[in-house]
């Protein structure tokens, strides 16, 4: 119970499959993606093992308000997009892509929130009908927003280029600025955009960093870069978990509308 006997609004977040000392399986998160959801957002965060073994998509609708759907390491499988795997495309989770995807339609069609960062918002993209490009440095003209291989966190969640917004857009609205300075971590990015994808920011390079799902009723606000870094500090990830925080009050409030429209 929060302070005052209420109830938090719970927030699934989508756990990562990992090997500890490379034999213990177990399933997590990174500290930085509960510390916004619990300070920032407001809510009590619950990791997901994302596992269709273990967990079904109609349990999770029903036990948590909203969903932070993480970055990880391995890819959504190009299969769910109609392309054959490569090993341009690195490792898969096929537990995480049985769970997220259809979970993502869900939400999507019931208005309830969620916030995708990084491979969540790829997962979002494929989710509603895009592909995605399996790296995004070998493109003509793109720059490499791959992590710093070597360096402290520090160093490799510093801001490392602009995004610009759509003026006007959802995304200037909420920041409160057409361009901001994010970080970049991300080998893939989109392809082509899913038929009710809305592109509201992009990198210098013309990269998607920026998206909402057009005409769903709840939050659907998703980035590729990483706000949950230092998210209560930063000027552009607090008003960002802040409006995801409000959505998901909403929705446990049984008002089904976000506190911000995202189309």
């Amino acid at each position: 119970m929060a302070r005052g006997g209420r109830r938090r609004p719970v927030v699934g977040i989508i756990g990562n499959l990992s090997l500890i000392d490379n034999a213990y399986p177990v399933h997590g998160t990174g500290l930085m993606n509960s510390e916004a959801v619990a300070r920032v957002s407001g809510c009590l965060p619950v990791v997901i093992p994302s596992d269709p073994r273990l967990v079904a998509v109609d349990e999770l609708l029903e036990t948590c308000d909203g969903f932070l759907l993480t970055g990880g390491r391995p890819n959504v499988h190009p299969s769910e997009y109609g392309e054959a795997e490569t090993p341009a495309h690195g490792c898969f989770d096929r537990c995480r892509d049985a769970i997220t995807l259809p979970l993502i339609r869900a939400c999507v069609d019931r208005g309830q929130p969620f916030l995708g960062i990084c491979r969540g918002f790829q997962e979002v993209n494929v989710a509603m009908g895009g592909t995605l490009h399996p790296e995004i440095r070998e493109l003509p003209g793109r720059m490499n927003h791959r992590m710093p291989p070597d360096g402290t966190l520090e160093e490799k969640f510093a801001l490392r280029h602009p995004v610009r917004f759509t003026p006007g857009g959802v995304f200037a609205r909420l920041m409160g600025a057409e361009e901001v300075m994010t970080n970049t971590l991300h080998g893939q990015g989109i392809a082509r955009p899913g038929p009710r994808i809305v592109i509201d920011g992009l990198a210098p390079d013309g990269t998607p960093e920026a998206i909402y799902v057009r005409d769903a009723p709840g939050f659907t606000l998703s980035v590729q870069w990483h706000p949950e870094w230092k998210a209560g500090e930063d000027p552009v990830s607090r008003p960002l978990f802040e409006a995801f925080g409000a959505a998901v009050a909403a929705w446990a409030q049984g008002l089904r509308r976000p506190a911000r429209r995202t189309a």
